[in-house]
């Protein structure tokens, strides 16, 4: 898994059925990456749901959020319109995972992402990284405290 102070690896993923998302395009802004095992599992969806409730405290820091799972563009669709998020969802689809194991973080033996938290700064740097188990939901508070740290810097 990607550690502090590595460089954050570019990518250009599916956000919508006809919307790719560049991670380089938020140079400038601070980046949350939120990767988590698949759309529809109950941990996971809680966890989205909490990031959608949290996104006005990330927006004061100058950061996105993006949750990264390896379920296709479709099935994002259909699970953020079904839990009103607020915020994208992309598909690391095909290559499946390809984007997952640059950070580190995909799980051979479940063919899924793990659930894995990036504080990215504008400069591409990663701040903080943080691997949860796969059936806790790991929250805010590491990824708030790594926004405040920034602030500070």
């Amino acid at each position: 898994m990607l550690k502090k102070n590595e460089v954050a690896p570019d990518f250009t993923l599916y956000a919508t059925p006809d919307q790719k998302i560049t991670l380089s395009e938020f140079r400038g802004k601070n980046v949350i990456l939120a990767f988590y095992p698949a759309d529809w599992s109950p941990v996971c969806s809680d966890q989205m749901a909490l990031y959608n409730e949290t996104i006005k405290y990330f927006k004061k820091y100058d950061a996105e959020i993006f949750g990264i799972s390896v379920d296709s563009k479709w099935c994002h669709t259909a699970f953020s319109q079904s839990r009103n998020l607020h915020f994208p969802l992309l598909a690391d689809f095909e290559p499946k995972g390809e984007i997952s194991k640059e950070y580190g973080v995909y799980n051979e033996s479940e063919g899924q992402c793990s659930r894995a938290l990036f504080v990215i700064d504008k400069n591409g740097i990663i701040q903080w990284s943080y691997l949860s188990p796969t059936a806790v939901n790991p929250g805010a508070d590491g990824i708030l405290e790594a926004l405040e740290t920034l602030k500070n810097n």
